[in-house]
């Protein structure tokens, strides 16, 4: 399997001046984001932000490893114990950032970018999942 790089480095925090403050301050909203989308809508934001508050790094670290499972990505420039660790608000910032390079704004979360992603294609009906189930691919 073709591995891919990332869009955007661990260190480049300020591509994204508001995600970067808002991470730095509230690091709980950029990955109760990052966890609704990744989840596929099954953990809204806010229950994900709050779990996040009493677990950061413990919680955070298998979300990065799903993101680049779900687009490839490979384990640089270091792996995820280290990059949640030790620059866990550089992390998030980075995944929220490769989310949207990729079209997918976490602000909107799951359902906000099925919806977005529906209206793109002309408005058209499109099959929703239940609450509590997903599409995948």
């Amino acid at each position: 399997m073709n591995m891919e790089q990332w869009t955007t480095g661990l260190f480049d925090c300020m591509q994204d001046p508001s995600n970067a403050f808002i991470t730095a301050l509230f690091p709980c909203i950029t990955f109760g984001q990052i966890a609704d989308v990744l989840d596929n809508g099954h953990t809204n934001c806010v229950t994900s932000g709050i779990i996040y508050a009493f677990s950061p790094c413990i919680l955070s670290r298998p979300y990065r490893a799903k993101l680049r499972r779900r687009f490839r990505l490979l384990e640089i420039p270091t792996s995820d114990y280290i990059a949640h660790s030790l620059f866990e608000p550089c992390a998030l910032c980075q995944e929220y950032r490769e989310l949207k390079n990729r079209g997918i704004d976490p602000a909107l979360g799951y359902h906000g970018n099925l919806e977005k992603l529906q209206n793109q294609q002309g408005g058209s009906p499109a099959m929703m999942p239940p609450k509590n189930q997903a599409m995948t691919t």
